[in-house]
């Protein structure tokens, strides 16, 4: 049919033809320079990371709690920050780790790492490294070598039994070393474990074997930590270069006052804290330095508080004499008076059957529970104004032997405990800036109004466990507590809700 036929041109395979000889359509707005050709990406490679690890930064690989068992051999050469924490590898390849150079932050935390696993040269490549964390492996001794860029080693609760000269030495930078919790005996720290190593601020060997301090100890140390061994002697002049040391643990080991003399502590400068709880000490030790602050004696065989060991230590705040053996003649008449700035005075479960007399006038808390005091005179708080918390509890005080002005200069008192005492009724006197009163456990037999009268900042009233009842509580005795809460329960009925403090809850345990 004539009328149905096409030109060449008009033709589908002719036009296709024409649109490959000419090529691809130009569509306005676009820029050939700019375009990305066929075959290419308008993105840029996606950085190496290893296989279920993350890499948030170029210069990061975080490959924690993925239960590898195996180093990732792919690693970037970048990396400067390598996380394999909270996985169970046995050993570290000295093929993979010698790649990474620029590596300057390695955790190895908690993986079941062995000495065998841990090739001597292992680190010797790693000449940047300032982190490594290596607690909770399966280490027996210290790697033989550590990077002398080193700054913080932790190599806590492993298995270690020895240390070497440059496992821990010669590295200028380091500030913090971690050996707690391991089995290194005296045999196993080399005496030149920290030389060259004159930086070092904290170290801590807790729960180890040692039993006696080790000696060339570095002496630019700020904290030491030795609690938690077998330690029975501290050897003279052990601690005499550590003049910048201000916190010294010592507990839980086998101190005697033998084992310690009057040089032990007294090079000791800037010390503030010493914690000495937990031995077997007999007495203060001598010579402690004037820069101290807390004191921690708790738990020995202390019987008498001698005058002249504490004479240098005016500054003191925390006195800490719990659990020791200080009975009637313990702590003579004014023995503490010259600490005149001491805060806190601890002397929970000894057998004094008083309180101490003439105390020092700034004292803000007394803790005397556990003891044998029966008797509170009229003076016998009276150089301590400035009390705030006075803890009598678990004593043998009775109502007829507390003076009715044993309280009445404790003008800034806010926390009173006679719990577990014998008392039969509430003191007098009391002070009206008091918060809360501990009576609980007690033989309470009647409340009256007066004792409580202008207590109007009482918040805390505990009177559980004595042979109160509804009826014998007095009229008007709860007129004035507006603050209050009512702690405890009678014989056989609740305290009642003071009437004018409705809206707040009783506590009933």
């Amino acid at each position: 049919n004539p009328h149905l036929k096409l030109s060449f041109w008009e033709t589908p395979t002719s036009l296709l033809l024409l649109l490959l000889w000419l090529g691809p359509l130009a569509t306005p707005g676009m820029e050939d320079a700019a375009f990305p050709h066929l075959g290419e990406s308008s993105q840029l490679p996606p950085r190496a990371c290893p296989p279920r690890c993350s890499c948030p930064r170029a210069d990061t690989v975080d490959c924690n709690g993925l239960d590898l068992r195996v180093f990732p051999d792919n690693i970037t050469r970048a990396a400067q920050h390598l996380s394999l924490q909270n996985n169970q590898l046995q050993e570290l390849p000295y093929n993979e780790l010698s790649r990474l150079s620029s590596l300057r932050t390695l955790n190895l935390h908690n993986n079941l790492i062995s000495s065998e696993g841990l090739p001597d040269e292992a680190f010797e490549s790693l000449t940047q490294l300032q982190h490594i964390y290596m607690a909770q492996n399966k280490l027996s001794v210290a790697p033989q070598f550590l990077p002398r860029s080193l700054r913080v080693a932790d190599l806590a609760a492993n298995q270690m039994m020895e240390i070497f000269p440059l496992t821990f030495g010669e590295k200028p930078a380091l500030r913090s070393v971690y050996l707690h919790n391991n089995q290194l005996n005296n045999a196993g720290l080399p005496p030149d474990a920290f030389h060259g190593s004159e930086a070092i601020a904290t170290l801590s060997l807790s729960s180890n074997r040692l039993s006696y301090l080790p000696p060339s100890l570095p002496p630019s140390l700020e904290r030491l930590h030795l609690q938690n061994n077998l330690i029975s002697k501290v050897p003279r002049g052990a601690l005499s270069r550590q003049t910048q040391l201000r916190e010294l643990y010592l507990q839980h080991n086998q101190l005697t006052d033998n084992g310690l003399d009057a040089t032990t502590f007294s090079k000791l400068h800037s010390l503030e804290y010493l914690d000495l709880s937990h031995n077997q000490l007999a007495t203060v030790p001598a010579g402690l330095p004037q820069t101290l602050a807390v004191l921690h004696l708790g738990r020995n065989r202390i019987r008498r508080v001698e005058a002249a060991r504490l004479r240098r230590v005016r500054g003191l705040r925390y006195l800490l004499l719990q659990h020791n053996e200080l009975g009637s003649s313990g702590l003579p008449t004014g023995v503490l008076r010259p600490l005149q700035g001491l805060h806190t005075l601890h002397l929970y479960g000894n057998g004094l059957d008083r309180v101490p007399l003439a105390l020092p006038r700034r004292l803000h808390t007394l803790v005397l529970p556990h003891n044998r005091v029966a008797a509170l005179g009229a003076r016998d708080l009276a150089s301590t104004p400035g009390l705030a918390e006075l803890n009598l509890a678990y004593n043998r005080l009775a109502s007829a032997r507390v003076h009715r002005q044993a309280f009445h200069r404790l003008r800034s008192l806010r926390s009173l405990d006679l719990a577990g005492n014998q008392l039969t009724r509430l003191p007098m006197g009391l002070p009206t800036g008091l918060r809360a009163l501990r009576l609980q456990r007690n033989q309470l037999r009647v409340l009256e109004p007066e004792p409580l009268a202008g207590l109007e900042q009482l918040r805390e009233l505990s009177l559980a466990h004595n042979r109160l009842r509804v009826g014998d509580i007095g009229p008007g005795t709860w007129h004035e507590l507006q603050a209050l809460q009512v702690r405890g329960r009678l014989v056989s009925h609740a305290v009642p809700t003071p009437p004018m403090v409705a809206t707040h809850p009783c506590h009933l345990p």
